[in-house]
């Protein structure tokens, strides 16, 4: 859903309209477990509640557009992921990387994702360096721009382009991605959108 519909929706969640908050649940829930299951891998779903619990209670306050709530509900999740791995980690259970990610070219990345089989793609991205990673997921999976994802990333938006161009520079060269793309038959959809032409605006 475009940001464009979810405008009227935030106002009517932000005057405490249950409708209206369910429609930026549904809208944006897929794209929030995704970027999770990626950061936080099996606590995806108990962090997704939280990240939604703390907008629930936070929303009334929030003043901005369906964009700036993009970044705010993924700047959310993206602490509570953090969270949940400091617990983890004080609990020694089981530790896990925090796979920082995010997305440069939205063309170029995202067919990767949406048209490769979402745990394949999460896999490759997920063995890029950590800064890589997470500049590629939140661009693709949560669609934010350059400057929304360095705000969730607390970089500066020259950082954040330059970690998205290496990462789907490195999807580009990986084999799995590279034998996709000269496999016979009807052309996959996942790999002709990294072309590095298209990183360069990202």
């Amino acid at each position: 859903m475009r940001d464009i519909d979810l405008a009227a929706p935030l106002r009517a969640a932000a005057d405490g309209d249950e409708t209206g908050f369910a429609v930026l649940w549904r809208a944006l829930q897929p794209a929030v477990l995704r970027y999770l299951h990626a950061v936080c891998g099996d606590a995806a779903e108990d962090v997704a509640s939280e990240t939604w619990l703390q907008v629930v209670r936070d929303l009334p306050r929030f003043g901005g557009d369906p964009t700036a709530f993009r970044v705010w509900l993924f700047r959310i999740a993206r602490h509570r992921a953090i969270d949940d791995g400091r617990r983890v980690w004080r609990h020694r259970e089981e530790s896990r990387d925090h796979v920082e990610t995010g997305r440069p070219a939205p063309d170029a990345a995202a067919e990767v994702i949406e048209h490769a089989g979402t745990e394949w793609a999460l896999r490759l991205i997920g063995e890029l360096p950590p800064d890589q990673a997470e500049a590629v997921l939140l661009r693709v999976v949560a669609g934010l721009d350059v400057a929304g994802t360095a705000e969730v990333l607390g970089k500066r938006p020259g950082a954040v382009r330059i970690a998205a161009m290496r990462g789907l520079r490195r999807l580009a060269a990986h084999p799995q991605v590279r034998s996709r793309r000269t496999a016979p038959g009807p052309a996959p959809d996942t790999t002709s959108d990294l072309p590095h032409a298209h990183l360069e605006g990202a």
